[in-house]
């Protein structure tokens, strides 16, 4: 299984999973099937069930064709890097900076799919299935050359977008790891200063708990705590990995008051 190291906003680094090749192709064709099966809902309920006629032939497009083509973007940015199929294989965009992607990021990679929506484009404006089938087959071939050459197994969008699609799934994950039933009602906040913190910076302690978790080596853990403690002016006895799992919590129940 391919391994990436990616920099963290710390300047730590930690390895990812690189998404297996068949994962990425089953998520594809999962959502692909998604995306068919709504076009065909549609379809007979505006002609079938409504019976709108060639006159509703303008809202027909747009009921198609909007939805069709901002799934991939709206589904990454509401689910954290995730499609439907994305989620169910268990993988997901992060950015190369380790956190989680910015919305420009999203939308780049999305854009640079333009040689991968034949099928919808022919199918919705020329009623042309099989010329549409005909570019699908040469995006995705395309596709399939430029992550097959690609060091870390990106396609076009991704490498300049700065993303890439990795693992989510291990033996053991973040949530067991880190995430505990919080008391609201009895929870004591001990460093309020976290919320100095980003998003971004807190999905990159995820990370480092997690790796720790993985590996049982905690010097990337103590160096990234030192770091937390360095920014946001604190000082603790606290345990690296206990330190760094107190900030989630305390960055979590605070989030959550706001």
């Amino acid at each position: 299984m391919s391994v990436i190291q990616i920099a963290t906003p710390f300047n730590i680094d930690i390895e990812f999973e690189i998404a297996e090749f068949h994962k990425r192709i089953l998520a594809y064709l999962v959502d692909f099937f998604l995306l068919v099966l709504y076009m065909f809902s549609m379809l007979y309920l505006l002609f079938g069930g409504f019976r709108i006629g060639e006159g509703g032939i303008g809202l027909a497009m747009i009921v198609l064709v909007i939805p069709t083509i901002f799934y991939s973007p709206v589904s990454e940015i509401l689910l954290n890097g995730q499609s439907a199929g994305k989620k169910l294989m268990k993988i997901k965009v992060v950015s190369l900076d380790g956190g989680e992607p910015e919305l420009s990021q999203y939308l780049l990679r999305w854009f640079l799919r333009f040689y991968e929506w034949g099928f919808i484009i022919f199918t919705l404006f020329w009623l042309n299935p099989f010329t549409g089938l005909v570019w699908l087959f040469i995006g995705g071939l395309t596709s399939i050359v430029i992550i097959g050459v690609s060091p870390k197994s990106q396609r076009l969008g991704d490498i300049v977008a700065g993303t890439v699609v990795v693992n989510t799934h291990t033996a053991l994950t973040v949530d067991d790891t880190i995430f505990m039933e919080i008391n609201h009602a009895n929870y004591s906040v001990k460093f309020p200063e976290v919320m100095r913190l980003s998003d971004r910076d807190i999905n990159t302690i995820k990370n480092v708990l997690r790796q720790t978790a993985k590996t049982n080596q905690y010097d990337m853990c103590n160096r990234v705590a030192m770091k937390v403690q360095t920014v946001l002016k604190v000082s603790t006895d606290m345990y690296a990995n206990d330190f760094l799992e107190k900030i989630l919590e305390d960055y979590n129940y605070l989030s959550t008051k706001e």
